[in-house]
């Protein structure tokens, strides 16, 4: 595939005003797609980011949450460059608790967040890519979509439904030149990871080192984290030709931690 195989294309990424949405998103800029960038917090450090790789860059601050806000997001922008041709759909949060003792709003921001709203951009961008018989739905799941772990009871819960929202709208565009995939990753270290392994070391009093030993042990035989960049690579593969028959497939990331 050429360089700037994807020169002229639109591509939205939800959640990418940092860490791995951002690395998507920068990935795909440096193919040359034009990039709309959305999240909370100050995105301008992000805009500025992408605009250094020379490519058209616009941010919505869709509350993800909400069905009216991602509409609109997605009117905005096709009204502003006419159509979006690459749907990443990596907007997520995380609570960790107990079922019994998890918070319902927690619960209601997390599976809102993480699923409702994939299915809220999808079905507003599909008809588009219909139209033009051509469009990427990349939906970033996680490990989490496969295998299960404690404490996480809405984040497994909407990662495996993000999963089967992926195989779902596989089949409805089976004969379309559109595709839908999930990448599904393990520990990807963003800052938010960072954060736990920092924690980690100062509640047993050992080095970052250590503490990040210790965290990818527990699950991830490959000793190492995945990189925002490596995803993001993954993404521009399935945006590519190459990627023309990749339907429904979660694709996992993880250094070994579903094939235990």
């Amino acid at each position: 595939m050429s360089e700037k195989f994807l020169t002229g294309k639109i591509a939205l990424v939800t959640g990418s005003t940092s860490g791995i949405g951002l690395g998507i998103a920068k990935t795909l800029a440096q193919a040359g797609a034009d990039i709309v960038l959305n999240g909370f917090g100050d995105h301008d450090p992000a805009m500025r980011e992408i605009q250094s790789l020379g490519v058209k860059t616009l941010f919505h601050g869709a509350d993800m949450r909400k069905p009216s806000d991602i509409q609109n997001m997605v009117e905005t922008v096709e009204k502003a460059w006419g159509k979006v041709d690459i749907l990443v759909n990596n907007a997520g949060i995380q609570h960790v608790s107990s079922i019994e003792d998890f918070p319902t709003d927690k619960w209601d921001d997390v599976i809102a967040i993480n699923l409702s709203s994939a299915f809220h951009t999808t079905r507003w961008v599909l008809p588009g890519m219909r139209e033009k018989n051509w469009g990427r739905i990349i939906n970033i799941a996680s490990v989490h979509g496969l295998v299960a772990s404690t404490n996480k009871s809405a984040y497994v819960a909407a990662k495996h439904g993000l999963v089967g929202l992926t195989k779902v709208t596989a089949l409805e565009t089976a004969t379309t030149g559109v595709t839908c995939n999930a990448i599904c990753p393990g520990w990807v270290l963003t800052p938010l990871v960072q954060q736990q392994v920092d924690a980690k070391a100062t509640a047993l009093n050992v080095s970052i080192a250590d503490a990040t030993k210790q965290l990818l042990s527990e699950k991830e035989p490959s000793m190492q984290f995945t990189t925002p960049e490596e995803l993001g690579a993954l993404a521009v593969f399935l945006c590519s030709a190459a990627g023309n028959n990749v339907r429904g497939a979660a694709w996992n990331m993880d250094g070994g931690w579903a094939a235990q």
